[in-house]
């Protein structure tokens, strides 16, 4: 058990690590070149480094500017998020910015926004993707929507972050121009696809709910073709008043339409509804390490 929490430990660092510095990559050698503001910690040290570029040479360093604002997130955060997930992210934010500080400055798009936007996305999205699935973030906008939420709690973590960077994108835009924030936006939609890709996994499965006359039937014959669990939930019909069993299974893209060949060669008049079931966890499909290694 203790060797495979080392196991376990040393590859959450080494994801932090490779994430973190993809994401750094992005930040500093796609999305500051190009004059990409995308919000986030991130965007505001871009911002930053351009105006106060102005009165030094080259500006305030970016990776000096995220370590410093993340600073107090961190504090106010401590007592409400706990030891373990504010060290860790913690972790992950000084070597997001140690990243920023020793990358050397490559211009790897020069002027095409639309490179800069595509490659930017994947780059920030892979780094972002990987440091999530260990269950930790690079601090910035959602640790801050998160404590913002506190004093809003009639609106979400997820809105309050959406004004967060459309205010940091907007500023981009009087600063860089209009058409790069819009560049920007095309980024953050290619960054959430791909983090949420490594995140959740793109092998998505189908939910199935199949409303039968024949449940025991039906239920046998997914056992037999498809070698799938069924779940038998007991419900009532609003209209007729009777009491039915609706049938609730789990299976891979590839099985969908085997199932519903089962359920329509026992029951021709079943209602059946598919559903996309972006992550499962358990038999027959990925395993939950955590759980396991918890």
């Amino acid at each position: 058990m203790a060797g495979t929490r080392i196991h376990h430990n040393i590859r959450t660092i080494l994801l932090i690590i490779t994430g973190t510095g993809l994401l750094a990559f992005a930040v500093k050698c796609v999305y500051d070149p190009s004059g990409l503001v995308v919000g986030g910690f991130s965007g505001i040290a871009i911002l930053v480094k351009e105006v106060s570029s102005y009165w030094m040479k080259e500006g305030i360093p970016l990776g000096l500017t995220t370590f410093l604002l993340n600073l107090p997130v961190f504090a106010a955060a401590w007592p409400m998020k706990g030891k373990e997930f504010v060290t860790r992210t913690f972790l992950a934010t000084i070597l997001l910015s140690s990243w920023l500080l020793v990358i050397p400055d490559i211009h790897v798009a020069e002027t095409d926004l639309v490179l800069a936007a595509v490659f930017g996305g994947v780059s920030a999205g892979a780094g972002i993707g990987l440091v999530l699935s260990t269950g930790t973030t690079t601090g910035g906008t959602d640790m801050l929507g998160s404590l913002l939420q506190r004093m809003f709690p009639s609106y979400t973590i997820a809105q309050i972050m959406a004004v967060l960077d459309a205010i940091i994108i907007i500023a981009g835009g009087f600063l860089f121009g209009f058409s790069s924030a819009l560049y920007a936006v095309v980024s953050v939609y290619v960054t959430t696809k791909i983090s949420d890709a490594l995140v959740v996994g793109t092998r998505y499965a189908r939910s199935a709910y199949i409303i039968t006359k024949k449940p025991e039937e039906v239920a046998k014959e997914i056992f037999r073709k498809l070698e799938r669990g069924v779940t038998g939930i007991y419900a009532q019909g609003m209209y007729t008043g009777q009491d039915r069993k609706i049938l609730f299974c789990v299976v891979s893209k590839k099985q969908i339409v085997r199932l519903k060949s089962c359920v329509y060669e026992q029951d021709p008049d079943a209602f059946v509804i598919v559903t996309e079931a972006k992550e499962v966890l358990g038999e027959g499909f990925r395993h939950n390490e955590q759980r396991r290694i918890g």
